[in-house]
């Protein structure tokens, strides 16, 4: 089967570069997303910045978008379109899940600024700016953020272009029913439903209030975008879209019934699918996750024992965009650090092993189509942080980027595996 394998995906196994990615696919997609099987390897960070750094240049791209808190992300945004702040303090505070302490995140933005500092001294008009987003929530898979930020940034926006009398409460208002942020951020909430104020009198209150301003910032569009920015706009409804995201996930936070958990990653992964949403609408972009919130097909873990299944931030995008959303998983012989070995040659990380090519772009569903009789065995991982492929999934991707073997390097202490 290697050697069928082999002589079949040959014209498609090129070195990792744009140019081998887009072939891959019909025509440029809006949302071009790569995925990644683990979190907290540089290296493989490293290979995404040389591959989005060639997209930006030869395809046109303007954004990128990383898993990561998309409201902390707003100061990212404003260094690499402005250079407001410095490289030290956005790192610090503009990247979520202890991702700044990263030297290839860190590299990424320092890039990202530089270009736009060449484009402005080019003269090139705005447009062509390269944005950071992140897409992420405010949340993690233990513990969500207070509504309050985006809460009262999303009111004082609103306060500041409309007659008060339309706004549904004032800021005290506001002030008053969120209380301290301690009893939001409740370590133990996430394990304990009673310790969760999510479904609080005062949170019930603030999830309609929420509803309220939001549907008025929707209402108010057209005055809205004639008296501020499109970019406080937009920022306004990332306010809104975090605000109402946050208040239903805490409220399902307090919930006991089975379905508690698989509520929960379903929430997250919709709120990313409507943050990426809002960039493809700025413009081509280009994202980057774990492969189990990009991929089109169902998401599965197991917590507590229990299995979860969700639709993942990728599927729920590719369902609106159909063609203009792409899929390129990463897929990893060996991390060995980790304990993660030789694949074992009956997967498909075996198979791509057995190739010369140190790290290459394999043509995902030409792959699953010569895998398809009989398929391969499912690799199981010996370490919880790396999720092998799913030779079941193969078809669902557009491609692979396949990485032979991960440098031995220990992942940074803050960057903890996970979804």
């Amino acid at each position: 089967m290697a050697t069928d394998i082999k002589d079949t995906i040959k014209d498609t196994v090129h070195p990792v570069d744009a140019a081998a990615v887009i072939r891959l696919l019909p025509a440029r997609p809006r949302l071009l997303a790569l995925g990644e099987p683990t979190h907290g390897e540089d290296a493989l960070l490293e290979l995404r910045n040389e591959l989005f750094q060639q997209l930006v240049e030869q395809e046109g791209y303007r954004t990128i978008a990383i898993e990561s808190d998309c409201v902390m992300g707003l100061a990212v945004d404003d260094y690499v379109t402005s250079g407001a702040g410095t490289l030290d303090d956005v790192m610090e505070r503009g990247i979520s899940h202890g991702w700044g302490t990263s030297a290839a995140n860190r590299e990424l933005v320092r890039w990202m600024r530089a270009y736009n500092v060449r484009a402005d001294t080019d003269g090139r008009p705005a447009s062509e700016l390269l944005r950071f987003a992140g897409f992420d929530g405010p949340l993690e898979i233990t513990h969500a953020a207070s509504p309050r930020q985006a809460l009262t940034a999303l009111h004082g926006y609103l306060a500041a272009q409309v007659d008060a009398e339309l706004l549904p409460c004032t800021a005290d208002t506001l002030d008053r029913l969120l209380g301290a942020d301690d009893r939001w951020i409740e370590p133990a909430a996430m394990m304990d439903p009673s310790r969760s104020t999510g479904q609080s009198a005062d949170a019930g209150r603030l999830r309609l209030l929420a509803d309220d301003l939001a549907a008025l910032l929707d209402q108010q569009t057209p005055h809205l975008l004639a008296t501020t920015s499109r970019d406080d706009w937009d920022r306004a409804c990332l306010y809104g879209r975090t605000a109402t995201g946050l208040l239903r996930y805490h409220h399902w936070m307090a919930d006991t019934s089975p379905a508690r958990m698989t509520r929960l990653v379903s929430l997250r992964d919709q709120m990313m699918a409507h943050n990426l949403l809002a960039v493809a609408e700025r413009g081509p972009a280009l994202v980057h996750a774990q492969n189990a919130h990009l991929q089109r097909a169902k998401s599965s873990l197991r917590m507590g024992g229990a299995p979860l299944e969700w639709w993942s931030a990728g599927a729920l995008v590719s369902a609106r965009l159909g063609e203009e959303y792409a899929f390129v998983a990463t897929a990893l012989g060996t991390i060995r650090h980790q304990g993660v070995g030789t694949p074992p040659p009956d997967t498909v990380e075996g198979l791509l092993y057995a190739l010369p090519e140190d790290r290459c772009v394999v043509d995902a569903p030409r792959l699953a189509t010569v895998l398809a009789d009989p398929r391969p065995a499912p690799r199981v991982s010996p370490w919880f942080g790396y999720a092998p492929l799913d030779p079941a999934q193969l078809a669902d991707s557009d491609g692979i980027v396949f990485v032979r073997n991960v440098p031995t390097e220990p992942p940074y202490p803050s960057q903890a595996p996970g979804l």
